[in-house]
């Protein structure tokens, strides 16, 4: 009784569709008001789909200058591994390295690759094309949410967060499994860990022993947040102003971001951005946060808000909404690619 009644108060765990579900009525209320059902694509019209779904990674980081992100190369999954391992030497790129789907969702097929063999291991899997990038080492992760109406050269951040990726700490007795398993995040992802971890699972870890289970740090993937809305203030705002005034007609989304400190990310130093997602991007500052679902809907709703207002700007200044049935076959072909991916997902290692 007790973990059905945890269960329904945890609504931090509840499925994606089941927390948004009462919401839909003033979704389809902005569709009616826009006459158009994918009116959220005119928000960042540089980005398909506006950046709801569906987005390539190598188009944002086209409209970014190559400072500001980590590098990058994009391999095509029936490359010929020799010749992916050459693209690796001529773009200066050294392991460990990180992998992910050009085109992801919810950090499916992200993964550190140490070795040569296990890139070999991965790329004979991944059905899709996918990016091998540099791993960042700055000690923090964080996530800014950015909205800036057209009219305006000054923006908001209404979200800002560090994301602490799932690890376990050792004691100097328990092995890895046994951590796993006790781990409250860690064992709810218990079979993809022991599968992801195998080689390890009899290692004991010394006392105060850090081992990542997860470097992507997404909240589905057990990661920890952590609110910074204190640290909220003029200075980081110009710094996402002039970014996404640099990238141009990017107006609403998340970046998310490895950097030295809070305060060389203020300054503009230190920093590199892993992936900014559009207007599909969930404001995750209710997760772990003290936010009640109440005010966790209140966050969602404003964002709402702001996002049909910048749609509905763009719109009039001749940035039309999709057509329906681009849209629909987009979504169909997005589905089907995700589908083929989290099958490979839970096999890769």
């Amino acid at each position: 009784m007790k973990k059905i009644i945890h269960k329904l108060t945890n609504w931090e765990a509840w499925p994606f569709k089941l927390i948004y579900a009462p919401l839909a009525p003033m979704w389809v209320y902005y569709m009616l008001r826009s006459r158009a059902v994918w009116f959220f694509t005119s928000s960042n019209p540089k980005i398909t789909f506006g950046g709801m779904d569906g987005e390539p990674k190598r188009e944002m980081y086209d409209l970014l200058p190559p400072s500001l992100y980590p590098n990058t190369i994009n391999i095509l999954p029936d490359e010929d591994f020799n010749e992916v391992i050459t693209k690796i030497k001529m773009a200066g790129l050294q392991f460990p390295l990180i992998v992910k789907p050009d085109i992801g969702c919810q950090g499916i097929l992200f993964r550190k690759i140490d070795a040569a063999e296990e890139l070999k291991n991965y790329h004979t899997q991944i059905p899709v094309e996918y990016v091998i990038q540099e791993m960042v080492n700055y000690p923090m992760e964080v996530s800014v949410f950015y909205i800036r109406h057209p009219e305006q050269l000054t923006g908001k951040v209404t979200g800002f967060l560090h994301k602490i990726s799932l690890h376990v700490v050792g004691d100097g007795v328990k092995r890895l499994e046994e951590l796993i398993h006790s781990h409250p995040k860690a064992s709810k992802h218990k079979q993809a860990m022991l599968l992801k971890h195998k080689d390890y699972l009899n290692r004991v870890l010394s006392e105060s022993e850090k081992y990542v289970l997860n470097y992507a740090a997404n909240h589905n993937r057990g990661a920890q947040f952590v609110d910074l809305k204190n640290h909220i203030d003029d200075s980081l705002v110009n710094i996402f102003d002039e970014v996404s005034l640099r990238i141009n007609d990017f107006f609403y989304g998340r970046y998310d971001i490895m950097c030295e400190s809070i305060e060389d990310l203020k300054q503009g130093k230190n920093f590199t951005i892993l992936e900014y997602n559009g207007c599909g991007a969930e404001p995750n500052h209710f997760y772990d946060t003290g936010y009640t679902l109440m005010g966790a809907y209140r966050e969602i709703l404003n964002h709402w808000k702001d996002l049909y207002q910048i749609s509905k700007y763009n719109s009039k200044q001749g940035i039309k909404p999709w057509p329906f049935l681009k849209g629909y076959k987009f979504l169909n072909k997005t589905k089907a690619h995700f589908e083929k991916m989290r099958e490979v997902d839970a096999t890769i290692g």
